[in-house]
């Protein structure tokens, strides 16, 4: 199954497009494009990792890989960005662990 997403991440006005391919329903690949020069180098970092089993991705008796690559990838004021839960979300529909359904963050200064 293939799933695809667009992140618009904020006020940085960075847009984020990933590709995510699963030929058995369970591991998965990305392939990444972004005007950020952060998350093209997390790209990077994730296609170092070579497939993802999203099975172990989703276990609460391991640690996520792919959040632990953004988490060491994207540090200071990227450590809020909004991309890696957009990919992370990307990779469960693409292995058929979750269903297509748009998320949204509204923000507002009281």
């Amino acid at each position: 199954m293939n799933a695809h997403v667009t992140i618009e991440a904020g006020v940085c006005g960075f847009r984020t497009e990933a590709s995510v391919t699963s030929d058995d329903d369970q591991n998965v690949s990305y392939v990444i494009t972004s005007d950020c020069e952060k998350i093209k180098a997390l790209a990077d970092s994730i296609a170092n990792l070579g497939e993802i089993d999203a099975y172990e991705e989703i276990s609460p008796n391991s640690n996520s890989r792919l959040l632990t690559c953004c988490h060491d990838t994207l540090k200071g004021c990227c450590a809020g960005c909004a991309v890696p839960v957009g990919l992370f979300k990307t990779m469960q529909v693409a292995a058929g662990l979750a269903l297509p359904k748009d998320i949204q963050i509204r923000l507002t200064k009281e």
